[in-house]
């Protein structure tokens, strides 16, 4: 692959944007095409960043012999569809958070991937920001001990409206698969995928959780204590405590300019990385890094990792209540 990579984004939404952006600014990056459900929406999406080909269906993208890999921003409902037309035709892809509807769909497109020898990561930017490289990197080194407990919440206040893409289950809407998978995401970046998985929340009168408290629990007496809403602005911390330390993660716990370690007899050390703490350029650097390796996966956000986020989701959903269209109890990790 040539020193510049050359991107398709699949989706004009907000999240395209921004990422879009991020890209231009990039000097081995490249966006040669867009592609939208409507001509009209990639035209203005492709005249807004310069990209010079627009595609009004999802199908002339993935042809483009020019695009070295796509980058999936659609909602989650239809992530499925989106990434595995990406690879059937041959391209590699980053896919947004939540990877997918459900673990069923998450584990299609990883062996569909995994089949055909071609790179496929979940857009977990978190995972890639240098700060909580650095923090996992302390964690695994013994900075805290044994982890006992981690906390972290992820709540907006909304309100939305009844008609809104979050409160939709065909959608896939509420809390959980928009803000959920990050605190989630969190505790198992540290802790592997849990032995136990229990969870309550407020539905929707639609059926999607509006404010749910998951408590994940592991063989080694390690718990979670974890929380997402769509109906409160809750602090958006996070925190990992172990057997000789804690490390707090301030408000925006996702992408942080840094950390603060905790340990007894020692003053707080602070630990900060510089650079725009709300960048994607890292998820970026992250897949032209694999690709030009001929890697398929990345080590940062590995595929088995993201099926076990799935899988937990799957869970919480389960004992919540919460099912999409066309889903069934079998679908979802049994209680």
């Amino acid at each position: 692959m040539s020193k510049t990579v050359r991107w398709g984004v699949l989706a004009t939404g907000g999240i395209a944007a921004s990422f879009t952006s991020d890209l231009l600014e990039m000097a081995d990056a490249e966006v040669v095409a867009v592609a939208s459900r409507t001509a009209e929406s990639a035209k203005a999406f492709a005249d807004r960043f310069g990209i010079p080909r627009a595609y009004g269906d999802w199908a002339g993208l993935v042809a483009d012999e020019d695009v070295d890999v796509v980058y999936v921003a659609t909602p989650h409902s239809a992530h499925r569809a989106a990434a595995g037309l990406c690879l059937e035709a041959g391209k590699p892809v980053l896919c947004e958070k939540a990877f997918t509807l459900n673990a069923r769909e998450a584990e299609e497109l990883v062996g569909l991937a995994r089949g055909r020898g071609l790179f496929l990561m979940e857009a977990m930017w978190m995972y890639c920001s240098p700060v909580i490289r650095r923090m996992v990197e302390l964690v695994r080194d013994g900075a805290v001990g044994d982890i006992r407990t981690v906390h972290a919440d992820f709540g907006i206040a909304g309100p939305f409206e009844a008609g809104h893409r979050l409160r939709d289950p065909a959608a896939g809407g509420g809390a959980l698969l928009d803000l959920g998978v990050y605190p989630v995401s969190f505790a198992q970046l540290l802790l592997g995928e849990p032995d136990r998985v229990q969870a309550q929340a407020l539905l929707s009168p639609e059926g999607v959780d509006l404010n749910t408290g998951m408590l994940l629990g592991w063989d080694t007496g390690a718990t979670a204590l974890l929380s997402c809403s769509i109906v409160a602005d809750t602090a958006l911390t996070a925190s990992v405590t172990g057997t000789a330390g804690r490390i707090e993660l301030p408000r925006g716990f996702f992408h942080p300019e840094g950390f603060v370690l905790h340990r007894e007899g020692r003053e707080p050390e602070e630990f900060r990385v510089e650079g725009r703490r709300d960048s994607l350029q890292h998820e970026a650097a992250e897949v032209m890094r694999c690709l030009r390796a001929g890697e398929t996966e990345s080590p940062l956000v590995p595929l088995d990792g993201t099926l076990a986020v799935m899988r937990t989701l799957d869970a919480v959903r389960e004992r919540v209540g919460v099912r999409y269209p066309g889903e069934n109890r079998e679908e979802l990790t049994p209680a």
